[in-house]
């Protein structure tokens, strides 16, 4: 079954901190072609496009494109503050393999 990817109570959070949706921004995750370990996560604040899944929480938006969407079922979109900084991390069970970064994974 193909379950759409979640996002934590954390990462909605986080996007109200930074006031995404007041400027009209959604969060957007992508995955391309790339990276160290075939495939990188893109994560920036967009424009919801027209054919995106909206993710709804908090008043905030997250978005996934309909390429990306197959390798982020299941997913768990999180925010961590951690020694390195604070950044949204993706928890993905269909990556087989993922480098140090974090950004980049094989499936």
């Amino acid at each position: 079954m193909k379950l759409p990817p979640k996002v934590t109570e954390r990462a909605f959070e986080r996007l109200a901190e930074i006031g995404a949706a007041d400027q009209g921004k959604a969060l957007r995750v992508a995955v391309e072609g790339g990276g160290c370990s075939g495939f990188q996560y893109e994560i920036a604040l967009d424009d919801p496009a027209e054919d995106d899944l909206v993710l709804e929480g908090n008043g905030q938006k997250v978005v996934v494109d309909t390429v990306s969407l197959p390798f982020l079922e299941n997913a768990t979109i999180d925010f961590t503050e951690e020694l390195i900084g604070a950044r949204f991390v993706i928890d993905n069970p269909n990556a087989t393999s993922s480098c140090g970064c974090g950004t980049s994974f094989s499936i």
